[in-house]
C-alpha cells in the first residue's frame, strides 16, 4: 500500500460457496484492473464459509476527491460488474469509506 493514502474504500460482496471459484477470477479480471489504474493500491480478500464466500476489496486513495473522480461523483457509489447479479447473493448498495489513521508499512 502506498503511504500517501489517507482514505480506504471498502467493498464487500457475498457469493454462494459453489459459485466462489468462478467469481474470483471474474472479479480479478473485471473489477480489480480499474482500481489498479486509478487507486494508490488495492487488496482483494476472500473468506470461505460453509455456505457462502465473502469477497472484500479495499482500495487506497490520497483523498476523497480522487476517489470521487473515480466513481463519477459520489465516493460511495457502487460500480456493479455486468455479471454481479448472477454471482452475488445480494447486490451491495454502498461501499464503506474510512479515513486511515495508522499505517505500518513493511521495513526494508
Amino acid at each position: 500500500m502506498n503511504d500517501n493514502a489517507t482514505i480506504a474504500r471498502i467493498w464487500r460482496g457475498r457469493t454462494r460457496r459453489d459459485l466462489a471459484d468462478a467469481y474470483e477470477p471474474y472479479l480479478r479480471r473485471e473489477g480489480i484492473p480499474p482500481l489498479q489504474e486509478k487507486a494508490l493500491g488495492v487488496q482483494l480478500f476472500r473468506e470461505d464459509r460453509e455456505e457462502e464466500t465473502e469477497f472484500v476489496t479495499i482500495s487506497y486513495w490520497p483523498d476523497v476527491d480522487a476517489m470521487a473522480s473515480f466513481t463519477g461523483g459520489d465516493p460511495r457509489k457502487i460500480h456493479h460488474l455486468p455479471r454481479d447479479e448472477e454471482f452475488l447473493v445480494e447486490l451491495p448498495e454502498r461501499v464503506t469509506v474510512m479515513r486511515i489513521l495508522v499505517t505500518q508499512l513493511p521495513r526494508d
